[in-house]
């Protein structure tokens, strides 16, 4: 099963080449097969899927395009689920950095200046990694993230004889790799998930 941090994954991918595109129909695919001729390259794959999790910002035209594109397509291929949790409006505005006063609208047009934060992704994901390991949905499980946040996570899946493979963009996310029990180099297969132009 392939667990995939959408904006850390994206985010990584266009730090690499911002005109790559991915093709989302192959890459749960292509990482759980390198996932499993890691493990066990005898073994015949048992694909059970892919959970996309994402934040969006429901007043942002370019998240009301992601939110359309990751519900009407995404979530429409076989094996992928999608989960949109909508951001937060933070609380506080930004700081002068002459004074330290916070500024929560434009003093010029009035707009509210506060931007928004995730919220309850990487708690849904390891939510989901724990409720389904606990069910026995899967025995090896891939992590397409780079956040350290997830950790203890995957020491509690090591516990229960889960393989974690933590699908990476060394060095990113190098705390996260040691606790894995494997990895991948996403650079180094990325062109197996390439969308074709």
């Amino acid at each position: 099963m392939v667990f995939v941090d959408f904006w850390n994954f994206q985010l990584r991918i266009n730090e690499r080449d911002p005109r790559f595109s991915i093709d989302w129909q192959r890459l749960g695919r292509v990482v759980a097969g390198e996932a499993l001729r890691l493990v066990d390259s005898d073994a015949t794959l048992l694909y059970q899927g892919m959970n996309v999790y994402a934040s969006y910002d429901p007043s942002s035209p370019n998240d009301q395009r992601l939110y359309r594109w990751a519900t009407r397509f995404l979530a429409m291929q076989p094996g992928v689920q999608v989960t949109m949790l909508e951001r937060i409006r933070k609380f506080n505005g930004p700081l002068c950095p002459a004074c330290n006063r916070e500024t929560r609208q434009c003093p010029a047009c009035g707009a509210d200046m506060r931007g928004t934060e995730e919220k309850g992704v990487d708690t849904r994901i390891a939510t989901d990694m724990i409720r389904l390991a606990w069910v026995d949905s899967y025995d090896i499980v891939v992590l397409l993230s780079s956040d350290r946040d997830f950790v203890p996570v995957v020491e509690f899946l090591n516990t229960r004889g889960i393989k974690t493979i933590h699908a990476a963009f060394p060095p990113h996310g190098a705390v996260l790799t040691q606790s894995c029990w494997g990895n991948i180099s996403l650079p180094a297969i990325r062109e197996s998930f390439r969308r074709d132009s």
